[in-house]
């Protein structure tokens, strides 16, 4: 899929308002009425006028030449070097009228425009259910009804955008090309034109590509089943949908039969005849910096066509819906690619291309088994690098070169294509960067709860759980999956995920909104591309400016098409910078401590690891001052690799990777002028934002949680007394100790979580316990009350604190 966040482009006269007049126009077109009322004769004076003499002068001024266009798309790297150059196949597939075969022609009129040969480039009939289905929808559908002119107009002169003004333009341009062209020259332009998926453009190339033959040797059954394709080639595509194209075909058969173009026997043969297409491999680029970037290149071309982007779904439903609307598009929108003639310039680097695929070939060399069924390795990986100057992808891998002398026609390129599980590196941008922007801080004492236990509670009973104690920080270095899963279930999976679906994150989907994105447990999961754009983020002060290595495309005419896209802060900078900040801490004394960075070079880094259950999916991701970069390492059917973890392999080609992008880079440290000072005492460092009355459970609130939280703060500094505490230095030992532990039993009576009650008394009959050991080698002082004279109580039972625990 998918996907990036760009304002939809519409034209000026597009409002509720001059949609109701667009309605108006074409039920004008229909009828025939130049004016209907004042009202409609000002508007058809101002905008039919305008649109009617647009469509006669982009008519009058073409030519046979403009059907017949097959300018080749070149794709270049940073330094103007061509990546790779796309053309369809021209001159050499295009056919005259009468050339065509007249099954072709008949299949097209039956299925497509059965008026062709009389109506005046339009169809009266269309028209009138594309007003209705306009005005019952409100809206909502605003196309259909194409004759074979109008598509050849959209093709050839319009553009795919489904709106009203265009079907406007369409209808016009097609009065005006029935005019110029005799019937038989549209079909002819039209037959060479459209689309057949795969790149094919025209009956011709389509016949050579799809079965080898020409399209004067292809049977009826075959020539209906590439008339199939062109009215929606994602959905009729033979290679990934041939069960679709064969339903169509067979409805094309039919409505031949019906209109008397074929004999039932005819029918019955070609119904009959099996279809073999040969195989397509050869027409797959196979190189990853070209398939990003016109991956790129073709999400743009979408968002000019006004395709409206989405990240956030309502459904299941909703998802499956957009997708669908999105691969029809983009199929759309790619086939452009191989005759419009852009040159595409990128900010891809040749030189850190080779850098990353030789990290992940080397790192991942020690396990060379190979796939039998695509001809590639088993054990795979992903790399993606991000400028940090400009958040552009300087370079992308999708995968280990393949064996030497391998034929293997296997393109996928995980680094934009494979979504994954990211394990615990999703958590600085969905757990502990919103939380720091909610009021957390790097010294906010948390819980490393029990995630199993926690897994079968709800959000606010997970809450209510107590563990291991740590700050903030020293829970994102040593990644406590209790501790992030406290933090979310205290910010909320909504707000969390806003910031990976602002960063236009493509495949979050409703069931995601659970407590278990918080360790990456997600439905279909993120890409290297992705979760490199996310960290850049991080590292531009939380500003986040797309995905894409773009820089500028323009069209056949030497246009500049390529506008930049609007930068976001995605995070505060505050909270951006202090994540930074905190990630230092896991390349240097964390989970990543082991890749020895520092060894290497002063040129601060940071980052986080990631490994999925099973060890199943490896991940680093991180940055430096210079670039950002996210590695994924896994097998492409997930399966344990017991020596996969995020600070193996993943960190190993990120650390080989990173230093030769550096090598010969000033070192440097990272800028961070807004990272928090303060140590977070606060008492909304415990739910931040949230209201003090807000219920958690029955009777037990949010100042409840907190207060709660505060006198666990004061018994745990009193056991940290008692442990700095020593019988050899304190003459008043015993007495210390005991009036430590009886003021903690005072404060503790105004606990009301029963849990957490429990909890602070084990720790702190612990810390008793141990002290009591050591008044054996000093005197207690003489009193005739038990404490004074020094006596240690008896822990061996939990005190009575007047609270019931249960």
């Amino acid at each position: 899929m998918a996907k990036r966040r760009r304002k939809k482009k519409k034209s000026s006269y597009i409002g509720t308002f001059f949609k109701v007049f667009f309605g108006v126009m074409l039920v004008f077109i229909l009828i025939g009425i130049i004016a209907a009322g004042a009202v409609g004769l000002h508007m058809y004076n101002k905008y039919y006028k305008v649109y009617d003499k647009e469509a006669k002068e982009m008519v009058y001024g073409g030519s046979e030449a403009d059907f017949k266009k097959n300018d080749p798309t070149y794709i270049y790297d940073k330094n103007g070097d061509v990546i790779v150059k796309l053309r369809g196949d021209g001159d050499s597939t295009y056919l005259t009228y009468d050339e065509i075969p007249e099954y072709a022609i008949n299949a097209f009129i039956a299925v497509e425009d059965r008026t062709f040969w009389k109506n005046p480039g339009y169809d009266i009939n269309g028209i009138m259910r594309v007003v209705y289905r306009y005005v019952t929808t409100k809206g909502v559908e605003q196309h259909g009804a194409s004759t074979i002119t109008q598509q050849l107009a959209r093709n050839i002169y319009l553009s795919q955008e489904k709106s009203l003004e265009r079907k406007v333009k369409e209808i016009l341009v097609s009065k005006y090309l029935t005019k110029k062209y005799t019937k038989k020259q549209i079909m002819e332009y039209y037959i060479n034109d459209v689309y057949f998926a795969n790149q094919y453009y025209g009956l011709e190339a389509a016949a050579q590509g799809y079965f080898g033959k020409k399209a004067a040797q292809l049977t009826l059954s075959e020539i209906t089943y590439l008339c199939a394709i062109p009215n929606r080639p994602t959905y009729y595509d033979p290679i990934k949908y041939p069960d679709h194209a064969i339903e169509r075909r067979n409805k094309i058969l039919g409505d031949m039969l019906e209109m008397g173009s074929i004999t039932q026997a005819e029918y019955d043969t070609a119904l009959n005849q099996q279809i073999e297409i040969k195989d397509q491999s050869s027409t797959e680029l196979k190189n990853y910096q070209a398939t990003y970037a016109m991956d790129c290149a073709v999400r743009y071309l979408m968002s000019l066509a006004g395709f409206n982007f989405r990240y956030v779904y309502d459904s299941e439903e909703d998802y499956e819906n957009y997708v669908e609307l999105y691969n029809e598009e983009y199929e759309n929108q790619k086939s452009l690619l191989y005759t419009n003639g852009y040159k595409i310039y990128t900010t891809l680097d040749t030189e850190a291309q080779d850098i990353l695929q030789n990290a992940l070939d080397e790192v991942l060399s020690f396990d060379m088994d190979v796939d039998s069924s695509t001809g590639a390795y088993m054990l795979q990986g992903s790399v993606t690098a991000v400028d940090n100057t400009n958040g552009k992808v300087v370079a992308i891998v999708g995968g280990r070169t393949n064996p030497s002398g391998s034929s293997t026609t296997y393109t996928l390129n995980r680094a934009y294509q494979s979504y994954r599980q990211p394990g615990s590196s999703i958590k600085p941008l969905v757990v502990y960067a919103p939380g720091l922007e909610m009021g957390y801080t790097p010294n906010s004492i948390l819980d490393n709860i029990d995630v199993s236990k926690a897994k079968k509670l709800t959000a606010a009973q997970a809450l209510m759980l107590s563990g291991t104690k740590m700050t903030l920080c020293k829970a994102v270095e040593q990644s406590k999956n209790g501790c992030a899963w406290q933090v979310y279930a205290n910010i909320g999976p909504k707000v969390g995920l806003k910031h990976i679906t602002d960063m236009e994150y493509q495949n979050i989907i409703p069931a995601d909104y659970t407590l278990a994105t918080a360790l990456g447990g997600f439905s279909k999961g993120v890409t290297t591309a992705e979760q490199a754009a996310g960290y850049a983020a991080l590292a531009n002060h939380g500003i986040y400016r797309g995905q894409t290595c773009i820089a500028s495309i323009k069209n056949m005419n030497g246009e500049e098409i390529y506008t930049e896209d609007k930068s976001i802060q995605a995070y505060t900078a505050e909270a951006a910078d202090t994540m930074v900040d905190i990630l230092k801490g896991v390349v240097k004394s964390g989970t990543a401590a082991k890749m020895n960075w520092y060894k290497e070079t002063s040129t601060e880094a940071a980052g986080k690891t990631g490994t999925t259950n099973d060890s199943k999916d490896g991940w680093f991701c991180g940055m430096t001052p210079y670039y950002s970069m996210a590695v994924w390492v896994g097998y492409d059917t997930p399966k344990e690799l017991p020596s996969l973890y995020g600070s193996s392999y993943p960190a190993s080609i990120w650390k080989q990777a990173m230093l030769s992008l550096i090598s010969g880079y000033e070192a440097k440290e990272f800028v961070l002028p807004s990272v928090m000072s303060g140590s977070g005492n606060s008492t909304e460092k415990y739910l931040p934002g949230r209201d003090a009355s807000e219920e958690l459970s029955p009777g037990y609130t949010v100042g409840d949680y907190r207060n709660d939280r505060l006198i666990g703060e004061n018994v745990e500094a009193a056991i940290a007394q008692m442990g700095a505490a020593s019988p050899l230095t304190d003459v008043n030992y015993a007495n210390t100790i005991n009036t430590l532990y009886q003021n903690c039993l005072a404060v503790m009576t105004g606990i009301k979580d029963p849990s957490y009650l429990v909890s602070l008394q084990e720790s702190l009959n612990t810390a008793y316990a141990t002290a009591a050991a050591q008044t054996s080698v000093v005197t207690a002082p003489a009193a005739t009350d038990p404490a004074a004279a020094g006596t240690i109580p008896d822990t061996s039972a939990v005190p009575n604190t007047g609270v019931t625990t249960q």
